[in-house]
């Protein structure tokens, strides 16, 4: 992730600080210094912050480490301000390989206050507890907060929304009797019944809860029509939906020809080639930069993306789909035979889509 420090690798997996982690740091400064605490006590908060933070590290680690054992890889985990990020190469369809590696997560955090609950003392009443917090963390309830926080986070990841734990745990569940495209729309609605809660109780007692809410809806609706796209393209092959016509564009050629094509037609993704030879792509927006960086006089060759991408015609259309969203991929050549047969981009995939949905919707009501 861009903007992110690089602090090390643990079991092969790069971890990594986002610069607005700093931020965080120094807003906890400020708030407890703004607030009367004496340096100690402000040493005490940041210490905290850190430990959790550590903890959020060990929950991402969790998932990644439960992803190897089905040989997934996890690229990274970056700390930010709002939580981890661990980045698979792809999750996991099969609905005990999911359940494993969403769970694993809160396990960490489940684990780690049951260890911490050996070293503290639990308040009997709620007052007692309320009161020990209200002093803010310090020597002596720091491993007191520190197992509240963990129990809690264990807690919160296993709401049944997306895109938190909960949801991909309730998928797993309901993938054992149903497609998975028809589980990731219930567990997805579910979500988002509970992320409305989350906006109402949001408005009445804490606006971060609008926020989480508003979160939830989005990222369960994405997860639902990542799923269903990738159900209705599933048993279809790249060369069912290739353009064996497509627009080029010789490598020697200034911007403005680019700009004239992309002006004069609906297309929005070039191959560029080298007598007849593909030696690059070129997309709206690296035209669009190159003119405002540039000028129109621009050689192609200069400005064009050198890395070419090529698939077999039989490859799997739902593979190639969700690798082309993940890597943002704009144009890719497909091959038959070592010769070049066609081109595909992702909003030819889109289109497909959409009219296999209309047929889909049609044959229900008939």
């Amino acid at each position: 992730m861009k903007g992110s420090l690089k602090l090390g690798k643990i079991a092969g997996i790069g971890l990594y600080l986002h610069w607005t982690f700093s931020l965080l740091i120094l807003f906890i400064v400020f708030v407890n210094y703004k607030n009367g605490q004496n340096p100690t006590q402000i040493l005490w908060s940041v210490l905290f912050i850190l430990s959790v933070f550590v903890t959020v590290f060990l929950h991402e680690l969790g998932h990644a480490l439960a992803a190897k054992k089905y040989n997934i890889v996890t690229k990274d985990i970056t700390l930010l301000p709002i939580g981890g990020l661990a980045r698979l190469d792809r999750i996991p369809e099969k609905p005990v390989e999911e359940l494993v590696v969403a769970f694993a997560g809160p396990l960490v955090n489940i684990t780690l206050a049951f260890i911490t609950g050996f070293f503290i003392t639990i308040p009997n009443d709620s007052n007692q507890l309320m009161t020990e917090l209200s002093k803010g963390v310090n020597a002596d309830n720091f491993f007191l907060n520190f197992f509240i926080v963990n129990f809690w986070l264990a807690l919160f990841n296993l709401i049944p929304a997306f895109p938190m734990d909960g949801g991909r745990v309730l998928r797993a569940l309901l993938s054992f009797k149903l497609q998975r495209n028809v589980a990731t729309k219930i567990a997805a609605r579910i979500g988002q019944f509970i992320a409305v809660g989350f906006i109402l109780l949001g408005f009445l007692y804490n606006p971060f809860l609008v926020f989480i809410g508003i979160f939830v809806v989005i990222g369960a609706q994405v997860e639902s029509d990542s799923i269903e796209s990738k159900h209705v393209l599933t048993g279809y092959k790249v060369r069912d939906v290739l353009m064996r016509q497509y627009p080029e564009i010789d490598a020697h050629e200034k911007l403005k020809t680019a700009i004239d094509l992309l002006l004069d037609s609906q297309n929005k993704n070039f191959l560029v080639t080298d007598n007849t030879i593909p030696v690059g792509t070129l997309n709206r927006d690296q035209i669009i930069m190159a003119l405002a960086k540039k000028g129109e006089n621009e050689t192609i060759a200069n400005i064009m993306d050198p890395n070419l991408i090529f698939l077999d015609a039989d490859s799997a259309l739902e593979n190639v789909f969700e690798d082309m969203y993940k890597n943002k991929e704009t144009l890719m050549l497909i091959m038959e035979n070592n010769k070049l047969i066609g081109t595909l981009d992702t909003e030819n995939i889109l289109e497909f889509i959409l009219i296999k949905e209309v047929h889909l919707k049609k044959d229900h009501a008939a």
